[in-house]
């Protein structure tokens, strides 16, 4: 523990300094996202925040990491760089989603032959199928969740800190795991520091499809010892229940008004609709934290309950989503967000 104490301080400390150098980096660049209709900001801000949290999250695992596990972690890493890089040229030129989505399953084909892979059924190709899919989910649920200041960035280290826990939980196996959330949560934090409203700079999809992958990563590798995989897989899916709630919310509400959920924007996620409803910005976001918390520790709950109870929890947390999902779209329809107050 006390490594994985290092490598949280070391990131953090990392992100911190290295965030100011990615400031004026994008400044001097261009690297700056211009106010949008569908944006939250009404100011241009530098992007390659990203790229901070990147360079804080490696230099942490190199330096500190346990390199016996070297060769899974260069494989998470290579597929993690690969997204970003393609992230990293959506922030600067722009790209089709369908290029963007193709640079994602490169990165998961990466992950599949470094040994990273699903472990749920018997047939190895379904796994396979699997992994692709699960990777490309949760890529673009946190990619789509970056639309408020501070939202992705703490969502994230939320989700990461109880990938963190769990692996302690379920020693001694668990050393890249507990390695890579420790320096998720260090290398989002010091993020943060900048990216709270009001946010000085943005990850950009530099850093969402990066935070994205890694936690997909994360969930991938995670093992439980007391525990049949019947019930397991479902705790992933809880800790990472905010995102995968945003992005269901967000399909649900274009497919209704008849647009490409995949490729058009709008004002349409969880956060807007909270700020819509009448909640600041910042008390939106941290609602979204507060949820991401709940579901999170359901998904603690369940590595200890028995089939039977594991799947009545997970039941009524599906119910309660879909509830949210109907209420939201009856008192806050996308496009139609009811007079908010002043941030």
């Amino acid at each position: 523990m006390a490594n994985i104490a290092l490598i949280l301080v070391a990131a953090l400390t990392f992100s911190i300094l290295v965030t100011p150098i990615a400031r004026r980096t994008a400044l001097r660049s261009g690297l700056i996202a211009i106010p949008r209709s569908r944006d939250s900001h009404t100011t241009p801000i530098p992007l390659l925040g990203g790229a901070a949290i990147y360079t804080a999250f490696v230099a942490a695992l190199l330096l500190f990491g346990d390199l016996a596990h070297i060769r899974e972690l260069i494989g998470i890493l290579l597929g993690a760089t690969i997204v970003s890089l393609f992230g990293l040229a959506d922030d600067r030129w722009g790209m089709p989603a369908i290029i963007k989505l193709g640079g994602q399953m490169l990165a998961a084909t990466v992950l599949l032959l470094a040994g990273t892979q699903v472990q749920l059924l018997p047939w190895p190709a379904l796994n396979w199928a699997l992994t692709l899919l699960w990777v490309v989910v949760i890529t673009n649920a946190i990619n789509f969740l970056d639309n408020m200041d501070g939202l992705s960035g703490g969502v994230a280290t939320i989700a990461a800190a109880f990938f963190l826990l769990l692996a302690a939980m379920n020693q001694p196996r668990q050393v890249l795991v507990g390695a890579m959330a420790a320096a998720l949560i260090g290398a989002c934090i010091g993020f943060l520091r900048y990216n709270f409203n009001p946010a000085s700079i943005f990850m950009g999809d530099t850093g969402s499809l990066f935070i994205g992958f890694i936690l997909a990563a994360l969930a991938i590798k995670l093992r439980f010892l007391n525990n049949i995989p019947l019930v397991t897989w479902l705790v992933p899916v809880c800790v990472l229940g905010l995102p995968l709630f945003d992005l269901a919310l967000v399909f649900v509400a274009r497919v209704r008004r008849g647009v490409n959920p995949f490729t058009t924007a709008g004002k349409d996620h969880l956060s807007h609709r909270l700020h819509a409803l009448g909640m600041t910005k910042r008390e939106a976001v941290l609602t979204c934290y507060l949820l991401a918390g709940a579901s999170g520790l359901i998904g603690v709950y369940i590595t200890q309950a028995r089939p039977s109870e594991a799947y009545l929890v997970f039941a009524g947390l599906l119910i309660v989503a879909l509830a949210g999902i109907v209420w939201l779209e009856r008192v806050c329809p996308s496009g139609q967000p009811r007079q908010h107050q002043t941030d």
